[in-house]
């Protein structure tokens, strides 16, 4: 359909919607939301021609076929003589050259780049690179693993993921800047999307802008590709300090992010816890006033005394925490810890924080102070998971060629608040400094492993910090950093406290009340695995990690450990590619089974425990769900649904996520043939909203964003207006279209403009110096928005109604002094808006008032064993409905965003639905009806119901 633009006049299309492929999601306003990307490959799903799709032919071995690839994912069991050649990957490459046939890489030389060889007494792995017309192929990773006898090579096997039916064109039609400038709006819209309207800004200087840094292209491999600029963005969260580093893909055509994620790998998930200037200075070089290899000591937080390897700094006259021993080239590389304490963590992740020295002591024996940073604990460890790789894997340090370690250890959050998490961001670690119930996160030696491991995932696999590739690299960091700790610690592998992570860390609990995860906890895909969008948790990077590490887990219960160990860094180092899904890596690690000659026992026992744990092929396909599908699959990013008078309307990608979206709409009672209301002209059409009579909606094109509409009986698609950075929120009723324009990430200005009107010129509804405004609604002529003051570290938050008729501004009266506002919603009687009362709760109350200001109170409140974490809600004239997660939840299904009906006056609250995945962009219809974005099932599918769930039991 790409290309084809509807003239003036012309009637509406009515094609029957078609059945899609996997990809998904979307959000309340503008770009806020994330694509919930869930499927079993992970990110991506291509497509090639039909004849592509046949299995290679027969060979000697097994041959595994790709999803949507001609190039098969596993071969295994072979043994194939190449020719005699210098270096591993032309051999490598000649081997995919002459098996032509097998493999469908038409040109191995020029479109496989090498990327790492590695060599591992006689076996060799080498990894290529996918290139498509010499630009990057996201996840586009192909391996080759050989012997290698006296110079005579044999492959033994392949496996990996080449896309063979990449077509797009890699001319780029939008420059850096506006990638970079979009790619940070979306992140900023993302980070606020869960969180009441508390200021965006940092224009006070409050906290650190968020910048972005262009990486270059990279093309998507969905269906025939999808030509990207990646934008790396870094900073600080600007309500909450929290580190940022997203990863967002625009499409280089049209300007639109079409992939968002969060690349900080960190311990902890959602609801699962409450002196040198450069990196340069930890590589230095032992000057002629250093002794090497001093031995001390320091006691641990658990109350151990263990030996430290130091160094003597002649010049701070002290004993500094700086390891030389381990490493080959001690020269050059160490283990390294440093005194981050009182450092704020957004200014070290991904910068190297000036002003911080090594820990240091007047003697070798380090006292109280660095036992209560966590330094001693942290060192510690580092050298027992260096050691434990070393030993057992042969692998010197992260990257296997001895780099430097540094850890740094005593951060605090934004405004020195307590950090309780710690994280690898590609250079290093970071511990955070703990808090009153939970001790420096270095204090476990399953944390310590568990985020050094990350970086020997991001060195061998490099897996994509997001869905189920997410979910695996988090998987193999707590099975590593388990196994190093009971091992260390002589826990038997039977004990039911085995699988236990983070249970040292805190300083009254228990250690199963401490516990961040358990690998003993029986979870699985059919009763467990959770659908959500990227802007929760990375699309479930931990929400459903332990599904998969519990299969591994059980795998090291049944098996000797140190060949469970070894199988799963094979498989790791050896076999698996970014984009692996749970599917992928089970036969990965059965593959490497087999090569470290497991019994057939052995062997049965792993596949038995992925049986387990529910990871068989074809397991997406099994859960269920309580609500009515309206629109299958809608392949989208971060677009909103709308809803009204008897219609919705919704974004919809093609089949396999690579055409830029279109506007649909259909009845919201599922009868009659869906329409499609957009024009296919290359622009990505998002964020619809509908009376019943009109459509409304965004269009990203590489020079602005453009507000359309359209009548759903037919008529021709009229510009109402243009911006370079578009609108937030867009609504209409009758003759006025309501939007959120956003001249900065930072202020935002409610508007309207009337249909009607030739200029269509928007007309803010305050001009307030000082005030920004936002969340608009509007229902029977009258906008609701709330409005918060801007410029100053002392916040204001209000809540206003703007009648159109009469030009008249309310304000409601507020209870007490919110801390933050927004989420409006509006109905012929009442107004209803979420304000926060601490800020650090992360709870929100509903709140209620008369059209006129009087008869405030919250049906829903702000604290207390009720009060829901809200961020969003829509109201009919019946009902209200919430996004929010569930109070007191500490289970992952309850850490998502559920949906929640309230009656007007507050005497009922239910479940809107008891599905079990994320639910998103509800909007509100007649009666009790709502339509959302559901990702229960692995995509992300429009859905309905038209009478609230209950309890939920």
């Amino acid at each position: 359909m790409t290309g084809r633009t509807y003239a003036e006049g012309e009637t509406l299309h009515q094609p029957t919607a078609r059945a899609r492929r996997p990809r998904a999601s979307g959000a309340r306003s503008g770009i806020s939301g994330a694509a919930a990307l869930i499927s079993a490959a992970a990110l991506v799903v291509s497509a090639v021609p039909a004849h592509a799709a046949t299995p290679p032919p027969p060979g000697p071995g097994e041959v595994l076929p790709g999803r949507d690839t001609a190039t098969p994912t596993l071969v295994e069991g072979i043994r194939e003589p190449v020719k005699a050649t210098q270096s591993a990957a032309d051999a490598a490459r000649g081997h995919l050259a002459d098996k032509a046939g097998r493999y469908r890489i038409a040109n191995p030389g020029r479109d496989l780049r090498p990327l790492q060889s590695t060599a591992v007494g006689g076996s060799e792995t080498v990894r290529f690179q996918q290139q498509h017309r010499g630009v990057d192929v996201l996840g586009g990773q192909y391996v080759v693993r050989m012997e290698n006898k006296n110079g005579k090579r044999v492959v033994t096997g392949t496996s990996g993921k080449y896309f063979t039916g990449l077509k797009a064109d890699t001319t780029p039609a939008i420059d850096e800047a506006l990638a970079v400038e979009r790619a940070v709006d979306a992140t900023v819209a993302q980070l606020g999307a869960k969180r009441p309207g508390r200021n965006d800004g940092g224009e006070d200087g409050s906290a650190p802008r968020l910048t972005g840094t262009d990486r270059g292209l990279v093309v998507l491999p969905r269906g025939p590709g999808v030509l990207t600029r990646h934008v790396t963005v870094r900073g600080s969260d600007p309500a909450t300090g929290e580190p940022v580093l997203h990863e967002v893909y625009v499409d280089a055509q049209a300007g639109y992010p079409v992939l968002q994620y969060s690349g900080i790998r960190t311990f902890t998930g959602p609801g699962q816890v409450s002196g040198s200037g450069s990196p340069a200075a930890a590589d230095a070089s032992q000057g002629p006033g250093e002794e090497p290899g001093v031995r001390g000591s320091g006691v641990k937080l658990d109350g151990r005394t263990v030996e430290l390897d130091l160094v003597r700094d002649e010049a701070r006259k002290e004993y500094v925490m700086r390891d030389g021993s381990r490493m080959q080239d001690s020269s050059k590389n160490v283990l390294a810890t440093w005194d981050a304490r009182g450092m704020s963590v957004g200014d070290t992740q991904g910068t190297w924080p000036s002003g911080i020295r090594e820990f240091g002591s007047a003697g070798p024996n380090f006292g109280k102070e660095a036992t209560e940073a966590g330094a001693v604990d942290a060192h510690w460890a580092a050298g027992k998971v260096y050691d434990y790789y070393k030993k057992v894997h042969g692998r010197n340090s992260l990257d296997g060629r001895g780099m430097t370690i540094n850890s740094l250890v005593g951060v605090v959050g934004f405004g020195g608040t307590p950090y309780v998490n710690a994280f690898w961001d590609g250079t290093k670690m970071v511990y955070g400094g703990g808090d009153a119930e939970f001790r420096p996160l270095s204090a476990g030696l399953d944390v310590v492993g568990h985020e050094m491991t990350h970086g020997v995932v991001e060195n061998t696999a490099n897996l994509v910090y997001a869905g189920q590739s997410g979910a695996l690299d988090e998987a193999i960091a707590d099975y590593f950093g388990n196994a190093i700790k009971t091992d260390a610690y002589g826990v038997p592998m039977d004990s039911p406290d085995s699988g236990l992570l983070g249970d040292t860390l805190c300083r009254t609990k228990t250690p199963r009340a401490c516990a961040i995860r358990d690998l003993n906890d029986g979870r699985t895909t059919s009763k467990s695995f959770l659908g959500v969008a990227f802007a929760t948790d990375s699309g479930g990077v931990h929400l459903n990690s332990t599904i998969f590490s519990g299969a591994l887990w059980d795998i090291r219960k049944d098996l000797d450990r140190t060949l469970a160990d070894r199988i799963v860094y094979k498989a790791l180092t050896e076999y698996m590619t970014p984009l692996d899904g749970f599917t992928e890596a089970r036969a990965a690690v059965i593959a490497a089974a087999k090569d470290l000659k497991a019994t057939d026992k052995d062997l049965r026992s792993v596949e038995r425990a992925f049986s387990a744990h529910g990871i068989v092929p074809g397991w997406e396909l099994a859960t269920g769900v309580d609500s009515d599908q309206l629109l299958g699959r809608v392949n989208t990013t971060g677009s909103a649904v709308g809803a009204g008078g008897g219609w919705w309307a919704a974004s919809k990608s093609d089949e396999v996520g690579a055409e830029p979206y279109s506007v649909w709409a259909g009845r919201l009672d599922g009868t009659g043939e869906k329409k499609l209301i957009s024009p296919n002209d290359g622009r990505y059409h998002v964020n619809p909203a509908t009376d019943g009579k009109t459509v409304v909606w965004q269009a990203y094109g590489r020079r602005s964003v453009t507000i359309l509409a359209r009548p759903l009986a037919g008529g021709p698609v009229k510009t109402l207006w243009s911006s370079r950075r578009g609108a937030n929120e867009v609504r209409v009723e009758g003759d006025v279209v309501v939007l959120e324009t956003a001249p900065s990430p930072s202020r935002r200005h409610v508007a309207y403009m009337r249909l009607s009107d030739p200029t269509r010129t928007p007309v803010q509804v305050s001009e307030e110096p000082g005030f920004t405004t936002g969340f608009p609604s509007i229902s029977h002529g009258r906008i609701a928005y709330a409005k918060f003051s801007r410029g100053s570290r002392v916040r204001t938050y209000a809540t206003e109604v703007f009648d159109l008729a009469t030009g008249k501004r309310t304000p409601m009266p507020q209870l007490g002094t919110p801390a933050g506002i927004g989420g409006t919603a509006i109905n012929g009687s009442s107004v209803f808006w979420l304000a926060e009362e601490d800020q650090a709760t992360n709870r929100a109350a509903v709140r209620r008032a008369n059209l006129d200001g009087t008869g405030v109170v919250d049906i829903s409140p702000a604290s207390g064993p009720g009060a829901l974490p809200a961020y969003d809600l829509s109201a009919s004239e019946d009902a209200v409905t919430v996004t929010a997660g569930l109070p007191g939840g500490r289970n992952s299904n309850e850490a998502l965003t559920k949906l929640w009906q309230l009656s007007a006056d507050g005497t009922y609250r239910g479940r809107v639905s008891c599905n079990r995945g994320e639910q998103l962009s509800a909007a509100a219809t007649g009666g009790k009806q709502v339509v959302w974005i559901d990702a229960t099932t692995g995509y992300s599918d429009l859905v309905t119901r038209t009478r609230p769930a209950g309890n939920c039991g």
